[in-house]
């Protein structure tokens, strides 16, 4: 390549082509490409690269074939990107970076085989090429394992998380997704050893969630949710953004602050609340980034808000002043720490009340986030100092849900594959609450239950197996756990008619199913810890009249659960009360728990505009 001898003039627009091939070296090209880009001339910096690539014979061209595809990336037009990391890894087969960036456009186009073929050519190249570098070879295996993880191939990406954690064990991000597969799989010790990972790095790399399932401990579970917000949650800014507005006056208005405001365990507990808000006192606001669709619940969802403006692809801070402009008294999130959550607009206080409710059932630490409804049940008083947030509290119940969820018909006990004589205990939580400690309590109460089966929903088949080997080593044919497939929402609800009892996991409560089940007529016996999600559905019990069926230790759950399976007319009571009392209880008067959260909102709201 030729080294330019004389002072190079001015770089303009103009003289660009005229320079390429005669005296710029790769540096020089790299720099002036830099220069357009920051100028926004991004076009431009693309097809200099490409001038100089025509131009250009030496190996020097792999480093410009690959700037040169990145910058078509950014520009959106990823088959040429991909035709320029092609080139490279023709000039160099082993260019690890290419390869990665070749993963993601393959990601992108929906082409999950090939992406993780890409990524194999570093972390697993052909016999006989070198190894990339470490860091190429975690990037490599880290998204292999993401992208599997998201297509539900969770022995795959927790082989991938295991290799990644051998490498190099201090990686959080990494630790956090492997305890979470592993639960997800029903593989106990959630905590297996892998590598140089300490108990200590395990226990900090455990989510906020996923802590919820493994400890009834609520210092833990504080600790999790700050250790989360100081990674990754920016830093609360100086002045509250809500400061900057004029006065708030005339109605309170009330935000609500989401991703999941369709088919979603919150979508489906907030429909009705929405519908039931006194709109002679309040206009309701949702700033949400939900997937839009025609389905339903997303529909029924929008009819019920007065205002909804979209936050996909808004910054937090842009987001954070569409809702102070808005005017907003009191913004509710109901994500929390949960996937797909945006914690960083809550930092901008963009209103003077702002308020956790039903996404993180425990406190989330975050900055912004003052408050939490709750009742005396789910949050007593020595509760209080492990939550950052302070208690709302409601009379009866923090929950609201839906009187005008459908049920479909109840089917037979035959059509759901279960047997006519036998006592159905039932599960249909999400098999990552499950703990072995619960679940060799339900082992031993098959045990002491004849004819007693319990019917579950498994995730992905390794959680079935796994749950099927547990059986066997207690001594409990599988044959008599029974998996039922997913369904639709309405025939959801209906199945429950066919069990007798439903079992709670613990320390992650049920919650939306709780509700489901008290309202088409089933017991559930739950066990009441010392966290807020290891109470929830003691609270719902609570509220619907059968504390009875709440227990608080392991021991009393086992004794209490055989005892009902061995007399199943007391359940035959349980289902006889809630059919004819349920309904009518405090748990599903609807309109007085939204007037109570109203009540407490406006106070919040009026002292604040003081």
């Amino acid at each position: 390549m030729a080294t330019p001898t004389t002072r190079a003039k001015p770089f303009t627009k103009h003289h660009e082509r005229a320079w390429v091939g005669r005296v710029m070296t790769l540096a020089e090209l790299m720099g002036k490409a830099s220069e357009l880009q920051a100028q926004g001339r991004a076009e431009e910096a693309q097809a200099l690269y490409g001038d100089w690539i025509a131009q250009d014979k030496s190996a020097a061209r792999t480093v410009a074939c690959f700037n040169r595809a990145t910058i078509l990336t950014a520009l959106g037009r990823d088959g040429e990107a991909r035709s320029c990391y092609e080139q490279a890894l023709t000039l160099q087969p082993n260019f690890a970076p290419a390869w990665l960036n070749m993963g993601h456009l393959q990601e992108r186009a929906g082409a999950i085989d090939r992406a993780l073929a890409c990524w194999k050519q570093v972390h697993a190249p052909e016999t006989g090429a070198p190894l990339a570098d470490l860091d190429h070879q975690l990037h490599a295996l880290n998204q292999s394992a993401r992208l599997l993880e998201q297509a539900k191939r969770f022995p795959e990406a927790e082989a991938m998380m295991r290799r990644s954690l051998l490498i190099k064990a201090d990686q959080l991000d990494v630790i956090q997704h492997y305890v979470h597969i592993r639960q997800k799989q029903c593989n106990w010790p959630v905590y297996e050893p892998v590598g140089g990972v300490t108990p200590n790095q395990f226990m900090l790399g455990t989510s906020a969630l996923a802590a919820m399932g493994l400890h009834d401990d609520p210092a833990m579970q504080l600790l999790s949710a700050m250790r989360f917000v100081n990674d990754k949650v920016p830093k609360p800014a100086a002045a509250p953004l809500h400061l900057s507005m004029p006065p708030r006056t005339g109605k309170v208005r009330i935000g609500y602050l989401s991703g999941d405001l369709h088919h979603h365990a919150v979508g489906l507990l907030t429909a009705e609340m929405f519908e039931l808000h006194d709109r002679s006192r309040f206009e309701i606001h949702a700033f949400c980034w939900t997937p839009e669709s025609g389905s339903p619940q997303r529909q029924r969802i929008l009819k019920a808000l007065d205002h909804h403006v979209r936050l996909a692809g808004v910054d937090d801070l842009t987001a954070a002043k569409l809702i102070a402009q808005a005017g907003i008294d009191v913004l509710v999130d109901l994500q929390g720490l949960t996937s797909g959550a945006r914690p960083g607009i809550l930092g901008h206080r963009a209103a003077p009340v702002q308020v956790g409710y039903l996404g993180l059932p425990g406190t989330s630490a975050l900055p912004g986030l003052d408050w939490m409804l709750a009742d005396r049940y789910v949050m007593p008083p020595e509760l209080q100092p492990y939550c950052t947030e302070k208690p709302i509290y409601l009379p009866h119940c923090y929950q609201v849900s839906d009187r005008k969820r459908e049920i479909g018909p109840t089917p037979t006990r035959a059509a759901c594959g279960l047997p006519d004589d036998a006592f159905v205990y039932c599960s249909f939580n999400n098999n990552h609450k499950f703990t072995p400690e619960v679940f060799d309590t339900w082992m031993r109460i098959l045990g002491q239950v004849p004819r007693s089966v319990l019917w579950l929903l498994a995730d992905n088949p390794t959680a079935r197996d796994n749950m099927c080997r547990r059986a066997e080593q207690h001594g409990v044919d599988r044959a008599r756990l029974i998996f039922a497939p997913r369904v639709s929402p309405a025939d959801y609800l209906a199945r429950f008619r066919c069990a007798d009892l439903v079992l709670d996991t613990f320390p992650f409560n049920a919650g939306t199913t709780a509700s489901d089940v008290l309202w088409v007529g089933t017991p559930i016996l739950t066990l009441s810890g010392r966290t807020y999600i290891s109470r929830m559905a003691g609270s719902l019990l609570t509220a619907v009249g059968l504390p009875d069926l709440i227990t608080t230790t392991l021991q009393g759950y086992e004794k209490l659960a055989v005892t009902l399976g061995q007399q199943p007319g007391r359940v035959t009571s349980y289902k006889r009360y809630l059919a004819t009392e349920g309904h009518q209880s405090a748990l599903f008067d609807i309109p007085s728990i939204v007037k109570s959260i109203e009540d407490e909102f406006e106070r919040l709201a009026l002292a604040s505009r003081t």
